[in-house]
């Protein structure tokens, strides 16, 4: 599993977060418009500084027309704080420290991270005496910098790495911690009482109102004869950007539980039609890279007739995750949760999967031979060379001679899952094609 240390960066929209995150990164990867918030979602990005590697994480999501502006980017700072290592705090030197970054000051020193304090949009004298008084902030000496033109950046980059942790050497032989799962589904499915059944008691608040649950709950169960940590989650909301400020906030803080577990249960009740809330939440949990078991619950309310059903929905709906476990449980009543241990192995063993060179090498070799690539516009791209970049989820890196249709790409990751398995896992395929000379 990666141990990259993380930063996070954050700011109120249009202070210049996603094009400094270009300066850091090296390359313009961050969608950057003058527009506030057309940042919608926390990006992840790899950046290298001074021969250390770390991961950038751009905020975002915030509807420049919302009300509750201010509780909206606290929740996005909170966000930040749960999952960063160390904070990048964006402030428009231009205008000055806000009432809304006052706010977020509050949090960041209340947190005890690390917090580099940027002071962007400075590209003269004038501009460095404007930064000089966000010393007030209290949150030390503020880095003039201008994202657009970078001027200031290796300063401030190197204060970064000050802030960040040194990447720990990774001893596969060193006892591991508990192993993280987060439970998550639409309001209402019965997560509460899935924890409760698995602790023993009632330690989470369950009321059959949606939506009871607000904060994560960190919990060590034993199971299986083995601790384990349960994160149970507010149920994510319909449209982030509708919910209410209370309710904008528990969905944030739902993807910042998934983003820190491993495995996460995604439970689904069995009762009522596969919803698009339920694919939603199912597309954050695989775009998040994290392994899943579906837990079918209230299965004491399923009669034949709905069974036949479910079997038709799940054919039609869960089609983009063929490979997940699936266990149906009735929470209330406790029957048949023991499943959940052997799929929670399973998925978890899928995740931490490695294929050697030489064994994907040969694979690569005889899948092309069987169904080379299809010829476009009298040229065929072929796969030169791969590699497994990384476990947790498993990566794969495929260098190729041209670029390999969607199609082709989804072909490939089928045929995997059939030589080497990865149960419960998303498969990660990028592609490297080859640049081709051009002629003078």
């Amino acid at each position: 599993m990666s141990t990259q240390p993380v930063l996070a960066v954050i700011g109120r929209p249009n202070v210049g977060k996603s094009t400094l995150v270009n300066r850091i990164i090296g390359r313009r990867e961050a969608v950057v418009e003058d527009v506030p918030g057309v940042t919608r979602d926390r990006v992840p990005y790899d950046a290298i500084w001074n021969g250390r590697a770390f991961t950038v994480v751009d905020t975002g999501g915030w509807d420049p027309d919302a009300k509750g502006m201010a509780e909206r980017i606290a929740a996005q700072a909170e966000v930040a704080i749960a999952v960063a290592d160390a904070i990048l705090f964006v402030v428009d030197a231009t205008i000055g420290a806000t009432d809304i970054d006052d706010r977020v000051v509050k949090l960041l020193r209340a947190s005890g991270k690390p917090v580099v304090l940027a002071a962007n949009k400075v590209d003269d004298q004038k501009g460095e005496l404007e930064a000089a008084s966000l010393w007030n902030l209290g949150l030390g000496e503020p880095y003039p910098v201008s994202a657009l033109h970078g001027r200031g950046s290796g300063d401030m980059l190197d204060a970064i790495l000050e802030a960040l942790p040194e990447a720990p050497e990774e001893d596969f032989d060193a006892p591991r911690g508990p192993r993280r799962v987060a439970i998550v589904g639409k309001p209402n499915v019965g997560k509460s009482s899935l924890l409760n059944k698995f602790a023993g008691e009632d330690r989470v608040v369950v009321d059959n109102v949606s939506g009871t649950t607000v904060d994560p709950v960190d919990e060590l169960v034993e199971l299986g004869g083995r601790v384990w940590t349960f994160i149970d989650t507010a149920g994510i909301r319909k449209r982030v950007k509708t919910a209410t400020g209370h309710e904008y906030y528990a969905s944030l803080r739902t993807s910042a539980a998934i983003e820190r577990a491993e495995v996460a249960v995604m439970v689904i009740d069995a009762s009522e039609s596969i919803s698009e809330q339920d694919l939603r939440i199912i597309n954050t949990i695989e775009e998040t890279g994290r392994a899943v078991v579906l837990a079918f619950n209230k299965w004491d309310l399923v009669d034949d007739e709905r069974r036949f059903y479910l079997e038709r929905e799940i054919e039609r709906d869960l089609v983009q995750i063929p490979w997940a476990p699936r266990i149906n449980v009735a929470a209330r009543t406790g029957w048949h949760i023991d499943r959940l241990v052997r799929a929670l192995d399973a998925a978890l063993e899928g995740w931490e999967t490695r294929v050697s060179t030489g064994a994907l090498n040969s694979f690569l070799g005889r899948l092309v031979a069987e169904h080379p690539h299809p010829v476009r516009g009298g040229k065929q791209a072929k796969i030169l060379f791969g590699t497994q970049a990384s476990t947790a989820p498993p990566t794969f890196v495929l260098f190729t001679s041209g670029k390999l249709e969607a199609g082709y790409l989804r072909f490939i990751e089928r045929r995997l899952r059939e030589e080497f398995g990865f149960v419960g896992s998303p498969i990660h395929l990028q592609q490297r094609p080859r640049k081709k000379r051009e002629r003078r």
